[in-house]
């Protein structure tokens, strides 16, 4: 047990909020999806209220669009949100931030850039370690 500045901590206790245990049933520790990656919506997206030009539960995106992930961050350092961008929307906004379960891939056997590029620098560094044994 740790005791500081009048607060006492007990490590035996677990602790749970809405925010970590919601995120601890969907999300995964790694990113589901990669930036680039072609994604369809399974649900419809409607302003949870991070969005200030349109009323709480207006239709932000419908099920069943298809997008791009643009990039990926943290909500509140605990919730993978996915920025997602629906080119040709006929919606107010064309770029949406979504849940990992909100989505699913379009594309099985995507390869993001970043793969491909670890891959090259591995095969450049054991070639030239080759280079160097041979001299």
């Amino acid at each position: 047990m740790v005791v500081a500045a009048n607060f006492t901590f007990d490590p035996d206790v677990t602790l749970y909020d809405s925010v970590t245990a919601d995120r601890s049933g969907r999300d995964a520790d790694e990113p589901k999806y990669k930036v680039g990656q072609k994604v369809r919506l399974v649900e419809d997206i409607v302003n949870d209220g991070t969005y200030p030009h349109a009323k709480i539960g207006t239709l932000m995106m419908p099920k069943g669009s298809i997008g791009y992930i643009k990039t990926m961050g943290d909500f509140l350092q605990v919730i993978r949100v996915y920025e997602v961008h629906f080119f040709g929307s006929d919606m107010e906004v064309e770029i949406v931030g979504c849940r990992e379960h909100e989505l699913e891939s379009m594309e099985d056997d995507y390869v993001d850039e970043e793969t491909l590029e670890r891959e090259a620098f591995e095969a450049h560094r054991k070639k030239m370690a080759k280079l160097r044994e041979e001299k």
